[in-house]
């Protein structure tokens, strides 16, 4: 048996960093946008879009992650969404749509209760994000 040397600490502590930060980014809860796709179908489509520039009850979302929120200027906002500040990043449409949207965004018109299923939701911002 070869002897085993410890890791120096510093070492040691810029592992468990990296470790840390590549759990909690959302790389990590990357998912597989082909069946986000049909959860965007079962989900989304009846009141959106991915096409550009064609709205319906709800706003395209055709470029929507990094777009800032009640931003496209042919849709009907309610006041709540276009003052809102939010940035559509990866996060900020995780917790979005991981709640009733009533309750992310307070006085919004957007009727939904939110998707619960973790990896439902992971694969359905992954196929959001190809949308450019």
């Amino acid at each position: 048996m070869l002897p085993t040397r410890p890791l120096p600490a510093r070492l040691a502590a810029a592992g468990v960093l990296l470790l840390g930060t590549l759990l909690a980014s959302p790389a990590s809860r990357a998912g597989d946008a082909a069946a986000g796709k049909d959860v965007f179908k079962s989900e989304c489509a009846e009141c959106h879009s991915v096409k550009e520039g064609t709205n319906k009850k709800g706003p395209s979302l055709f470029g929507i992650v990094g777009r800032k929120a009640g931003s496209i200027g042919d849709f009907n906002y309610s006041d709540a969404m276009r003052n809102s500040g939010k940035t559509w990043t990866p996060d900020e449409l995780h917790g979005y749509l991981s709640q009733p949207a009533k309750q992310a965004v307070a006085g919004s018109k957007m009727k939904y209760d939110g998707l619960d299923n973790a990896k439902d939701l992971d694969d359905l911002l992954s196929y959001l994000a190809t949308l450019k």
